[in-house]
């Protein structure tokens, strides 16, 4: 099949939740080569055209997984020359970088449970959620662009769009184990001794990408999307706090 052909019929098979997933595989495996140093900072990416051949998708995957990792601080685009791997930490949060390593393993346990519980959680709400409850995840999910755009801490509203899945459920037990969690599901307010947490717009910007994937795959009713988008969500967490951690020892 010619080169064109065969870009265009792997953008026609890349339907929105398809692509979606796509994205986080492609972003996964990128983001593992950096936290790993297989690519190094300061090394160029290989070409966007070089990226398609190797992960056989198309250029829009290729383009939505770099500006996921931009986002979280990973690589930097140099117009004209190319994506290079950051020489910053990738974990643009200030106030975590001279938290202890002991800490931070704590954290990295309960994102590690959270994920056990809110993944099954996230294929429930899709499966069982009811229009008022698929609307309430909405509501908290604009709630956190509000504190986006109002640029006051966002961990208050990004708790409560993990409470709106959990309620969605239809299971009581389910809210009940988040509420007993409390700071600590939220891992970016636990470790902030200040009263406001200080993270970068690009980082919430990320964040809020996955919080979208999660909420449109509840709202389609897509049980395993909504699973996968949040196993996704929280294993990326888990990754950058492991980084952390690295490179704090």
């Amino acid at each position: 099949m010619p080169r064109n052909a065969a870009i265009k019929a792997r953008e026609r098979s890349e339907r929105p939740a398809g692509r979606r997933n796509l994205v986080d595989i492609v972003g996964q495996q990128l983001r593992q080569e950096i936290l790993g140093g297989v690519l190094k900072p300061g090394e160029k990416l290989p070409s966007e055209s070089g990226l398609t051949d190797r992960y056989k998708v198309s250029r829009t995957v290729i383009r939505e997984a770099i500006a996921s990792m931009r986002a979280d601080g990973l690589v930097e685009a140099r117009h004209g020359v190319g994506v290079f791997v950051s020489h910053a930490r990738p974990f643009p949060v200030a106030g975590l970088l001279n938290s202890d390593s002991g800490r931070i393993s704590s954290i990295i346990e309960m994102l590690e449970l959270r994920a056990a519980v809110e993944t099954e959680a996230a294929g429930l709400a899709a499966a069982r959620r009811s229009p008022a409850q698929d609307e309430a995840i909405i509501e908290r999910f604009e709630d956190i662009d509000r504190a986006m755009e109002r640029g006051v801490a966002t961990s208050e509203a990004d708790f409560e769009f993990h409470l709106a899945i959990a309620d969605a459920t239809n299971n009581p037990r389910f809210r009940e184990f988040l509420e007993l969690t409390g700071k600590r599901a939220i891992p970016r307010s636990f470790l902030q001794d200040q009263a406001d947490e200080i993270a970068s717009a690009d980082y919430l910007a990320g964040i809020q990408t996955e919080h979208r994937h999660i909420a449109e795959a509840i709202s389609d009713r897509d049980e395993h999307g909504a699973r996968e988008a949040m196993r996704l969500h929280l294993k990326g967490s888990q990754q950058r706090y492991r980084s952390l951690i690295r490179r704090n020892s």
